[in-house]
């Protein structure tokens, strides 16, 4: 958790304000996971601060989603490519990733 909130802050992805009049705060809670290596023993505890986006009613707290995940099939479109090219490929782990943009909206 220690190493969550190190990130959060060291990335300044929030600033402490006030409520706006007539808002409904969402809340967030703590995820939990362990990952186990290939014998079933325990590699490390992960834990992530989620927010309850279930809370939100769209139109009212949101007028869209999106989700920068990549699809299977642009995946095996990828490695296809790779394979047929003899390229060399690395596979590594993102500890945290954060986007950072302007946003017009209140958050």
């Amino acid at each position: 958790m220690e190493v969550e909130i190190d990130a959060l802050q060291k990335n300044k992805t929030w600033e402490l304000t006030e409520l706006p009049p007539g808002k409904t705060p969402i809340g967030c809670k703590w995820v939990y996971k362990v990952k186990l290596k290939a014998d079933k023993t325990v590699k490390k505890h992960k834990a992530r601060l989620v927010t309850k986006g279930y809370t939100q009613q769209l139109g009212i707290d949101y007028l869209e989603t999106f989700s920068p995940v990549a699809r299977i099939t642009t995946t095996r479109t990828f490695l296809a490519v790779v394979v047929s090219r003899n390229w060399h490929i690395h596979q590594m782990d993102i500890n945290n990733a954060f986007l950072h943009g302007d946003l017009n909206e209140t958050v």
